[in-house]
């Protein structure tokens, strides 16, 4: 989703959007979704669409791309990369199975780019995976779409004169998130363990939690400097700032929640008890309200 829109879509109209196919979103919207072309660094950009934000690295090697967006975006995205001087990507990296990243994963794979990701992901394409709490399914997808390449930690590849760097963050977003470091360009993409001035989605169903959040921040902080371009998951491009700020964010959020959730009390009493009320302000004006994204905190969090 672009910037504005996700800002602006609640809850149960992300989850449509992240778990089916991008023909549940509005009517015949899509004709007129714009693809922006951010340029990153010499031969890097970061693709805006409707969906996650897309990696693009192109040179020598050819054309690799982290995530894809919907279905129904793989026609401008290709065109996107076409005036970029990409081509069809040889590799794509999924950084976690969710529809609105790894949608146009048939399309591209049957144009022949060899589909990456964390074991987990290729695990969960291949099945029928919902959200119980809000009766959204998707269903099993098919071989086309599912990654040829797994890895189960740490993976390296070496492209367009690059060295880059696959990272698993464990239980963050999801239990299969990437997180991918090009360690000469300096640059990084998130996936959607970083949402660049609000509140993140964490699907617990998925084995999603706050504090998995808080560790992959770090991990990434821990990657960056202050020249580092960041890439996250939804958002502008960010700096290693912005990225301190929304992990500061997730610390403390997590400690007000978890103080009243040790103390005993109920979701409902947590949310009554407006705990992030100090970071509303800032955070509290995506697609998530305040008393939604703390009710989704408190259920991922262990007893």
């Amino acid at each position: 989703m672009t910037n504005r829109i996700i800002k602006r879509l609640p809850l149960s109209a992300l989850i449509l959007a992240v778990f089916s196919s991008g023909s549940v979103l509005a009517g015949n919207h899509w004709d007129s979704v714009e693809v922006q072309t951010v340029p990153v660094r010499d031969g890097l950009y970061m693709l805006m669409g409707e969906g996650g934000n897309i990696g693009v690295s192109v040179g020598e090697d050819g054309t690799f791309i982290i995530d894809d967006q919907y279905a129904e975006m793989t026609d401008k995205i290709s065109s996107a990369l076409g005036a970029v001087s990409g081509s069809t990507p040889r590799f794509l990296v999924n950084t976690h199975w969710h529809g609105d990243h790894a949608g146009g994963n048939e399309n591209f794979g049957k144009k022949g780019s060899i589909i990456v990701a964390h074991e987990n992901v290729r695990e969960a394409l291949k099945v029928e995976k919902s959200i119980p709490a809000f009766n959204m399914v998707k269903p099993p997808s098919p071989k086309e779409a599912l990654p040829l390449i797994t890895y189960q930690r740490e993976m390296s590849l070496h492209l367009n004169g690059d060295d880059l760097r696959l990272y698993h963050v464990a239980n963050a977003h999801t239990d299969g998130d990437s997180i991918v470091h090009f360690s000469k360009a300096n640059v990084l993409h998130t996936g959607d363990v970083f949402f660049n001035g609000f509140y993140p989605f964490i699907d617990t169903a998925s084995g999603g939690s706050i504090a998995g959040m808080i560790a992959a921040s770090k991990k990434l902080l821990d990657l960056a400097d202050e020249n580092t371009r960041i890439m996250p998951g939804h958002g502008p491009l960010a700096s290693k700032a912005e990225l301190q700020a929304y992990h500061d964010m997730l610390v403390t959020a997590e400690a007000n929640i978890a103080a009243l959730k040790k103390a005993g009390k109920s979701v409902e009493d947590v949310v009554a008890a407006k705990p992030t009320a100090g970071l509303d302000g800032e955070w509290g004006d995506g697609f998530l309200q305040p008393d939604v994204w703390v009710s989704i905190v408190y259920a991922g969090m262990k007893d």
